[in-house]
């Protein structure tokens, strides 16, 4: 049988690090970030202010738009 866990992104979990300013270390879980370059983010309920975690909502990548250049 299929098993969902054969369409999941091998990409989808991506850590990175490195630095923000510091205000960013008292966001409230949800608190909605663009970080340049990269997308929209929002600050992780399991985020701390020792432990920063973002998740991507929206990436600044346009796939569509060079795909529509192919044609």
């Amino acid at each position: 049988g299929t098993d969902f866990r054969d369409y999941i992104n091998p990409e989808s979990l991506k850590v990175v690090k490195g630095y923000s300013e510091p205000h960013v270390q008292t966001s409230a879980p949800g608190q909605n970030y663009q970080f340049e370059r990269l997308g929209y983010f929002c600050v992780d309920k399991d985020s701390s202010p020792d432990k920063l975690i973002f998740n991507r909502t929206v990436t600044l990548r346009d796939s569509w738009g060079r795909m529509d250049q192919n044609k």
